[in-house]
């Protein structure tokens, strides 16, 4: 799997949803802050990527096909847009504002091999924008957004198979879209996009939980080394520019004031997760928070952002996400401030487990698929593993 910071993928239900339009509108918009800020402009690579399951087969859409799948030639083929004005999706990227416009052409089963050989050209560190679906199965970009029309239920087989992993569904009637593009934004060569803002301007806050005594990891959780960089710091980087705001929850002010953030104490000391999450739903701005711990080295935006809508479609006090019937995480999950007073009401009580504040709010369960899209550092070991897999 390439990490691809620079890259963001976008994805689309069906045909003619405005997937081009969509990578159009963002390269317009880029090339325009450009302009008005004087800074020196950036270039962008546009990548369409065609994946071909049977190139002698008959056209998986029907008659006689454009012949892209059987005047391929080897496993996968690579050419380079030079006319911006023939009206094709390539041209149509060039003449939007992208540097260069590359066409991979691959059999599904050399989805590697293809993408190994665009990245030889391009380099890995190039900031792209890339049409495509499969292309998610073999690359982790910085922003996956897919685009659909919300009048059609049936999405393609390629669709399907990667909607999960999407940062946001955007919503098209193929020339316009339901998401705040300026939102969208290239920052030292890697896209982020606050997906946490709706149509109607909802912000939130991020809460990093590190006031934990690590006791089953035996040292300080919050600054084990990930490449070069504590754990919290990484952290901070996925979360920074996605919400409004981030709160670090930690009694050792001192320690964290580096990360630049405000650090908000306990308002009782010794009272565990609970009291943490209190004191810092107090000092938060925003109605909408997203509770973090700090053993969680990889957000799943995608996740955050699925539960961030579910909290405030259906007007829950807190959004959890699960696993099998009782495996839930309460510090990885979204809290309205609102539910500050049965906090602290069950904190009144005697009570400190985030648990028993559950009977006195509306919770949202939200179910998981498989087991990646969270990874704990709760013991050593896990730290090591976590480690050796991004070797």
């Amino acid at each position: 799997m390439f990490k691809l910071d620079g890259m963001l993928m976008i994805g689309s239900a069906g045909s003619n949803v405005g997937k081009t339009e969509l990578a159009c509108t963002i390269l317009r918009k880029v090339r325009l802050r450009r302009v008005q800020s004087n800074r020196k402009s950036c270039d962008v690579t546009g990548i369409k990527v065609t994946t071909i399951k049977d190139k002698d087969g008959q056209c998986p859409r029907g008659g006689e096909g454009c012949g892209v799948c059987s005047s391929l030639e080897g496993v996968y083929n690579i050419t380079e847009e030079l006319d911006s004005s023939s009206g094709k999706d390539t041209a149509r990227l060039l003449a939007a504002g992208a540097s260069r416009v590359f066409w991979l052409r691959v059999l599904k089963e050399h989805l590697m091999e293809g993408t190994t050989a665009l990245l030889d050209i391009i380099g890995p560190d190039a900031v792209s924008i890339c049409e495509s679906n499969s292309l998610r199965q073999v690359v982790e970009p910085g922003l996956f957004l897919m685009v659909a029309n919300p009048d059609s239920k049936i999405w393609k087989s390629s669709a399907r198979q990667v909607k999960n992993y999407a940062d946001r569904i955007v919503n098209s009637d193929g020339s316009s879209f339901d998401f705040d593009l300026n939102r969208i934004k290239l920052i030292d060569g890697k896209w982020i996009a606050t997906l946490h803002r709706q149509s109607f301007g909802a912000p939130a806050t991020a809460i990093i939980m590190a006031g934990g005594e690590s006791s089953r990891m035996g040292i300080d959780k919050s600054m084990l080394s990930i490449k070069g960089q504590s754990i919290i710091e990484v952290i901070c980087e996925q979360l920074r520019g996605s919400f409004d705001e981030i709160l670090i929850s930690s009694n050792q002010v001192n320690k964290f004031a580096f990360l630049g953030f405000k650090v908000i104490p306990d308002k009782v000391p010794e009272r565990g997760p609970l009291m943490g999450i209190a004191s810092a739903l107090e000092a938060s701005t925003n109605e909408f928070n997203f509770v973090v711990a700090c053993d969680i080295p990889k957000i799943n935006m995608a996740c955050v952002n699925r539960m961030l809508t579910e909290a405030i479609e259906s007007r829950a006090d807190i959004v959890i996400p699960v696993t099998g019937k009782e495996k839930y995480e309460p510090l990885f999950a979204i809290y309205c401030k609102s539910i500050l007073k049965a906090i602290n009401k069950t904190l009144s009580s005697g009570k400190n487990k985030i648990i028993d504040v559950f009977s006195l709010c509306t919770v949202k369960y939200i179910e998981m698929d498989g087991t990646d899209w969270l990874i704990n550092l709760n013991t050593i070991a896990d730290y090591e593993e976590f480690r050796k897999k991004l070797v």
